[in-house]
């Protein structure tokens, strides 16, 4: 199996905090190159915009500022300039999508993962900002929203109630600068879209045999879960992702022996998503690490005793076993190692629904 490209995304409710942060000596251990695509006062236009709409219409929640991919890079890749890494790679992604970015590369404190980390902007630059001019006075509420008479926003005297704010006739009162936000960022198939996008560009610089892929979606193979620095649940998650790298091995094994992917495809629905989906029933919706660390022991448990089982079989009953008789094969190697008598197991649970 090829070494899987890495790539996360997260919404940001503080643009320029984080560009501060991931730009920062300071803050940072291993800062080698930031870059900003953006022209001068850019960051606090979006800023600006972003809040005075969310404001407009009332959103619940808090405002998304911006959004941040953190793109992990082959070891192989470290040995180039770094200025040039990180121009390179924010400027293909500038190119793709049409939106600026601010970046930062980085090594994570064992210098064991080099990443970049990419601030892009959800909105295009206009070509020329629109801009609403007042044919009368104007006025507006501290939330930014039209008051449609001066009697709501002035007191008794005359005077503007505190927060509220007076446009004269002839002045702007609205411009904008940046287009409405592309809703193809916050749709499933845009990570996807750049996970494939930064592949193609990095296999580009690696030989055939440090090539890099996406993991595989409705594959055999289950995804390991990122660690985020002071995560409270860090040992557990550490833990589960120690087991899942034992099944995806074994995935691997069965790929070097040839084993149909469908017949692994059954073995881990049969072996883990059935159980994980009675199991979060039972808990009412709940997901329990321990229990689904212990369903992922023992299908482990039960595919090495397949592979044991198997292997003492000529081609044409391995094949057989493999294919038309998986379930068999696996409702044998289940109770060789649990101990269950499936046969029993089976009529019971047919009994009860």
């Amino acid at each position: 199996m090829k070494g899987i490209v890495f790539v996360r995304a997260t919404v940001l409710n503080d643009v320029k905090g984080r560009i501060n942060y991931i730009s920062s000596e300071e803050k940072q251990e291993h800062l080698y190159a930031t870059y900003d695509t953006a022209p001068p006062g850019y960051w606090d236009e979006l800023v600006r915009e972003n809040q005075e709409e969310f404001r407009k219409y009332g959103t619940q929640g808090k405002c998304v500022e911006g959004r941040e991919l953190i793109i992990a890079l082959p070891p192989d890749l470290a040995r180039g300039d770094a200025d040039e890494i990180l121009r390179f790679y924010t400027d293909k992604f500038r190119e793709k999508y049409g939106v600026e970015c601010s970046s930062a590369l980085h090594h994570n404190k064992t210098m064991k993962n080099l990443h970049i980390h990419l601030v892009f902007s959800e909105r295009p630059l206009l070509k020329e900002p629109e801009e609403k001019v007042a044919t009368r006075n104007m006025f507006f509420a501290p939330d930014g929203r039209h008051v449609r008479t001066k009697k709501e926003a002035t007191d008794e005297k005359g005077n503007l109630l505190p927060g509220y704010r007076m446009v004269p006739k002839g002045e702007t009162y609205e411009r904008k600068v940046f287009g409405p936000k592309k809703r193809l960022f916050i749709t499933k198939e845009f990570l996807e879209d750049v996970k494939w996008y930064y592949v193609g560009l990095m296999n580009d610089k690696l030989i055939p045999e440090r090539q890099l892929t996406v993991f595989p979606k409705n594959g055999p193979y289950i995804a390991t879960k990122k660690i985020g620095m002071n995560n409270p649940k860090a040992a557990e998650i550490k833990e589960t992702n120690r087991v899942v790298d034992e099944w995806n091995r074994q995935m691997r094994l069965a790929a070097a022996r040839r084993i149909p992917r469908e017949s692994m495809m059954e073995v881990k629905r049969t072996l883990i998503n059935e159980p994980v989906r009675q199991s979060i029933s039972k808990s009412t919706g709940k997901r329990e690490p321990e229990k689904y660390r212990v369903i992922l022991l023992r299908a482990i448990q039960a595919v090495k005793q397949m592979f044991r089982y198997t292997d003492r079989m000529g081609r044409e009953d391995w094949a057989k076993a493999w294919g038309e008789a998986l379930g068999e094969l696996m409702a044998l190697c289940i109770q060789l190692v649990t101990g269950l008598d499936m046969t029993k197991y089976h009529e019971q649970k047919g009994r009860e629904r």
